[in-house]
């Protein structure tokens, strides 16, 4: 739940009357309405653009947005929000519990929710649901599990170029010339970027390449251009953190004394004993699931994200480690349907193949994954499906990262499992006005942690001087599930 109260957001909806709104070409009035119930006059808006701009005779497509009119007379420069994955939606990010914050952000100017091409109401590709099924029953291994992906995303590149999608057209540079085609739909002389996760990374490529069209940036969790791949030992370094965080409380650090120790101790036993459990399902059967180390890495590549998922990562590893499976089938009984074969979309893998890893540094995760806590499994499907498209690859010259003097925020939240805080330093390195900002105990979706979050990001709009290096949130009680 936001910490935020709605003290601005009655004056944010009823601010509309302040600035004009206009119609721009392409877009309709509508009224837009959030999860929480709340509504708020909008415009919907669209661009075409071609799918692959190396094809004269390429299709069209569409790539959609929603635009919140500016609550001042003196608005700024239209700020474009992008959202992570990749294959996020901006417009269904603002429905969402960032809402508020969306609402917030008009004082400075137009604010759009962005639909990156191939996500949310822009042109919707087709989901592929492969032929590929890894038994729920039977024991794999890492590299049977990276061949069998890899066999997934080969079909379904074939599935989606016999539905007419031109592949080559869904890379992250080409979603920058998607920002300059918008950049002067708005009629704007630059535009303002607001993003997290591959938001940011999408926001760096930007910078290093449209520069003079882009006027701010906030960024969020960030990616680099050289950190689709995360490297394993900084996963090891943030279990340490968390390890730190657990024993800032008794209670905790009683339960979990060991973190790391424990990851280990159960990931061996289950290396030498998979645990056969039983899942029960929604018609009264029972499903067979053979528990594997791999899965345990999977699961906690995506719990580890923010604290008060960690907590469930901590509790799954601890039931485990006393031979009690509860926590662990009612977590499959959620989330795993049996049988289910690999489905795959298409914007996010091909983005994700686009942007790539190089040589070096894939040797450098390889050899560090032998001896990390969750392997290679992070940021699976990669880098496990690398090559898996022939010649699909940006080069090292995209991966390098952007220089300029583009004013930049960056908010780095210090118990993020995804994108950790050594890696954002560096993905902004080469930026000479780039102010970066340590949220204490923050996770990777830090926008709502904290009211002096949004104090920060509203000062930097002002291109006021950031004097908050440094922001502490409450932590979660380590020995209490979120549900």
């Amino acid at each position: 739940m936001s910490l935020i109260k709605p003290v601005c957001l009655a004056l944010s909806l009823a601010g509309t009357a302040l600035a004009a709104p206009v119609t721009l070409a392409e877009e309709t009035p509508i009224q837009f309405t959030a999860q929480s119930g709340d509504s708020v006059a909008a415009f919907q808006g669209h661009l075409d653009v071609p799918e692959n701009r190396a094809d004269p005779d390429s299709r069209m497509i569409r790539v959609s947005y929603v635009r919140f009119p500016a609550t001042t007379d003196t608005p700024g420069h239209p700020i474009v929000y992008l959202a992570g994955g990749p294959g996020g939606s901006g417009s269904a990010t603002a429905r969402a519990h960032r809402f508020e914050l969306f609402m917030q952000m008009r004082q400075h100017g137009d604010v759009i929710a962005f639909d990156q091409r191939g996500t949310g109401d822009s042109t919707e590709l087709p989901a592929c649901t492969s032929s590929v099924v890894i038994a729920d029953t039977q024991p794999a291994t890492d590299d049977e599990i990276a061949s069998a992906y890899r066999a997934a995303v080969e079909e379904c590149g074939a599935f989606w170029q016999g539905e007419g999608v031109d592949l080559t057209g869904y890379t992250t540079s080409d979603s920058v010339a998607d920002l300059s085609d918008l950049r002067a739909h708005l009629g704007a002389e630059q535009i303002d970027l607001w993003g997290i996760s591959y938001g940011s990374h999408l926001a760096l490529a930007a910078l290093d390449e449209i520069p003079d069209e882009i006027g701010r940036v906030v960024i969020a969790s960030a990616e680099g251009l050289d950190q689709t791949v995360k490297l394993p030992a900084r996963t090891d370094a943030y279990i340490a953190r968390l390890q730190a965080a657990v024993d800032s409380q008794p209670a905790a650090r009683a339960a979990y004394p060991d973190i790391a120790g424990l990851m280990r101790r159960v990931h061996a036993r289950l290396e030498a004993n998979p645990m056969p459990l039983e899942i029960p399902q929604a018609d009264g059967s029972m499903a067979p699931f053979l528990l594997q180390r791999h899965h345990l890495q999977e699961y906690a590549a995506g719990l580890i994200s923010d604290p008060n998922w960690a907590r469930i990562m901590l509790a799954l590893y601890a039931s485990l480690d006393a031979g009690e499976p509860g926590l662990a089938i009612g977590l499959l009984q959620r989330f795993h349907t049996p049988g289910e074969p690999i489905t795959l979309r298409a914007m996010p893998t091909a983005m994700d193949l686009a942007s790539g890893i190089g040589d070096a540094r894939l040797a450098t995760v390889e050899a560090q994954a032998r001896d990390s806590l969750l392997g290679a499994y992070l940021n699976f499907p990669m880098p496990q499906i690398r090559g898996a498209w022939d010649g699909f690859d940006l080069g090292d010259a995209f991966r390098t990262p952007p220089t300029g003097d583009t004013p930049v925020l960056l908010l780095t939240g210090t118990l993020d499992g995804r994108t950790y805080p050594e890696g954002q330093a560096e993905a902004v390195a080469g930026l000479s006005q780039a102010t970066q900002v340590l949220v204490h105990n923050a996770g990777h979706n830090l926008f709502m942690s904290s009211p002096e979050v949004h104090d920060v990001i509203h000062t930097f709009m002002r291109a006021e001087p950031v004097m908050v290096h440094d922001i502490t949130v409450d932590l979660p009680d380590f020995t209490q599930l979120p549900f």
